[in-house]
């Protein structure tokens, strides 16, 4: 080699060993430590929310539940920045069982489960309520060929006397609760009905299925399904009677668990209350998630219109 080669060889040595600490030396903004880089990027993401679970009791067909609450739940999400998904439960009692152990968070309860779930949830509280849920009633029905006509007196129940009968679901306000109790008024008992006791179809589309098909001759079934269902053509009015429509009641209610400022932030609950008081007709998707409610719009709830369906539930056992 020569000594113009050499020379060469040494320079470029030189070189590369002064170019090693720039290479591995942290970054200034790291303040010396190599893994400070890493973190100050995780720390600079937004964290994410964990997703807010909604349900609801399952007191229609599955296909019309799943259509509503998909909307309620997309609504949500946007107006909140928060995922949103609802959770669909087996039965009323699934309902509030989810409620009680915080695998939901947010829950469309009838009157009665709302209780139950709060009670069973000490700070969790109704939310908002549609504005025919202030008011709500219950509708008897009777299938044509019962030989039971309407009437307008309470006292009129006394009809149902031997005759076979069904409730909704056995924790449905306005398909037992309150029906219920407006015939211990009348005096009519549950062992007055054929065979001794009621039956629960679990249901309101599936209790007016049951009468017009004759397969009981009497039921009695939330207002607002009834109403919606005559609307739909999906009830045939010369198999089915309308008998009796009963004193309004509070009913439906959303209720909300106790922690959600917690997770999502100091004023959530109250934004999300706001979300439902503030759905529009104008909104193509607002209009409807009212529509499938039955509702014009969402007004504020408060546990204590529900004392005298806690009352009523603590009377005939549903509460204890």
């Amino acid at each position: 080699m020569t000594a113009r080669e050499r020379w060469a060889v040494a320079l470029a040595g030189l070189l590369l060993i002064g170019l090693l600490p720039t290479a591995c030396s942290p970054r200034p903004d790291s303040g010396g430590d190599p893994a400070a880089d890493g973190a100050s990027s995780e720390a600079a993401r937004p964290q994410e929310k964990r997703v807010l679970r909604i349900g609801a009791i399952p007191d229609q067909n599955p296909e019309k539940l799943n259509r509503l609450y998909g909307l309620v739940a997309d609504e949500l999400s946007e107006q909140l920045k928060v995922p949103v998904r609802f959770v669909p439960v087996t039965d009323y009692t699934a309902a509030v069982s989810a409620f009680r152990t915080g695998d939901l968070d947010l829950v469309w309860f009838g009157g009665l489960t709302g209780v139950q779930a709060w009670l069973q949830k000490p700070g969790a509280r109704a939310l908002a309520q549609r504005d025919i849920d202030r008011s709500f009633r219950s509708v008897f029905i009777a299938s044509a060929g019962s030989g039971l006509k309407p009437f307008t007196e309470q006292s009129g129940l006394q009809q149902l006397r031997g005759k076979r009968f069904t409730f909704g679901s056995e924790s449905s306000t306005s398909g037992r609760l309150m029906p219920q109790h407006f015939l211990n008024q009348a005096g009519v008992q549950l062992s007055d009905f054929a065979g001794g006791n009621p039956g629960f179809s679990g249901s309101h589309d599936a209790l007016i299925a049951l009468v017009q098909s004759g397969t009981y001759d009497a039921g009695v079934v939330n207002e607002e399904v009834w109403e919606s269902r005559l609307a739909e053509g999906k009830v045939d009015t010369s198999k089915v009677v309308e008998l009796w429509r009963t004193p309004g009641y509070a009913n439906y209610t959303w209720v909300v668990q106790p922690n959600l400022d917690t997770d999502y932030g100091q004023g959530f609950t109250e934004r999300l209350e706001q979300a439902f008081t503030g759905l529009s007709a104008k909104d193509p998707r607002q209009a409807q998630i009212l529509e499938l409610f039955g509702a014009e719009r969402f007004v504020p709830a408060s546990n204590d219109q529900y004392a005298a369906i806690e009352a009523v539930g603590r009377q005939i056992g549903k509460i204890r």
